[in-house]
């Protein structure tokens, strides 16, 4: 066998190992999640724990209802802020952006990407939430708050994806559409975004998968567990809800604690099968 050969076969082992060891930290994570999570639902009760609205450990008595609603409610806010800010800065960036500008703002939208959590809680807790309490006269760790940061935390996620995504697209399409009659912007937008739909869906549902997960910055702006009332009270996120006390959890409320990472585990895996059944049928 010549050497080139086993250095494919080389090459090829390992990639294949590596992809086992990914797939093995999967399957570890969910059978611990489910081992120690499962069990706890079925002491509490699957509707008193789903749908209990009171959270009182040292009652023992664990439901999540309001910390579901919390996230819910949270994500879409997020996604209303973010959605059309990103798509549009991609779209700017992609088309419309002079190269001087563009040297300038696209490693300003890659540098958020890699600011903390923590530094965007901080800025939320010294800078929204004393805007929100100017404006409506009412304590700032509210919904609004929390939805308008976790709008701005996504955008370098939904701006990196959806541009690529906007670049990848033909110029064929482009050009067709000017050779039509089109105008600049209408070619854009009536011929290249719609063909980059998949791919901006993509950064859309990687945007939604932050925002579900993402904790420290919930905590800091808004961290009340009770039922949400509206966009001005305050509310806590099935996230916000394990880190704050998973570190003095003990017995059957460390296991609620767990019981909830596999509920939001749920969601995630959720939202990931309807972007692959969306993605199917938009390239079928």
């Amino acid at each position: 066998m010549k050497w080139s050969n086993i250095k494919e076969l080389l090459m090829h082992i390992l990639f294949f190992l590596t992809a086992c060891v990914s797939i093995f930290a999967v399957v570890l994570i969910c059978v611990f999640l489910f081992a120690n999570g499962i069990p706890a639902i079925g002491k509490i009760g699957v509707f008193k724990f789903l749908l209990g609205t009171k959270w009182k450990p040292g009652n023992d008595i664990y439901g999540i209802l309001p910390m579901i609603l919390g996230s819910l409610y949270v994500t879409p806010g997020a996604i209303i802020i973010g959605v059309p800010i990103g798509l549009l800065t991609a779209v700017f960036l992609a088309k419309f952006c002079p190269k001087g500008l563009y040297k300038i703002l696209k490693p300003a939208t890659e540098l958020m990407a890699g600011v903390p959590s923590v530094v965007y809680g901080f800025f939320g807790l010294v800078v929204l939430v004393p805007l929100v309490q100017n404006i409506f006269g009412v304590a700032g760790n509210t919904m609004l708050t929390a939805s308008v940061l976790l709008g701005i935390m996504i955008l370098p996620t939904i701006v990196g994806v959806s541009e690529s995504a906007i670049r990848a697209v033909p110029d064929s399409y482009y050009e067709g559409s000017l050779a039509l009659g089109a105008s600049h912007e209408r070619s854009v937008f009536f011929a290249t975004l719609p063909a980059a739909r998949s791919g901006i869906l993509a950064g859309v549902v990687l945007g939604i998968g932050r925002a579900i997960g993402e904790t420290m910055a919930v905590v800091m702006v808004g961290n009340k567990p009770r039922m949400p009332q509206g966009l001005l009270d305050g509310v806590r996120t099935m996230t916000a809800n394990i880190v704050m006390e998973m570190g003095y959890a003990t017995d059957l409320h460390r296991e609620a604690l767990i019981a909830t990472a596999v509920v939001l585990f749920v969601f995630i895996l959720m939202i990931n099968v309807t972007f692959s059944l969306l993605r199917r049928k938009d390239m079928a």
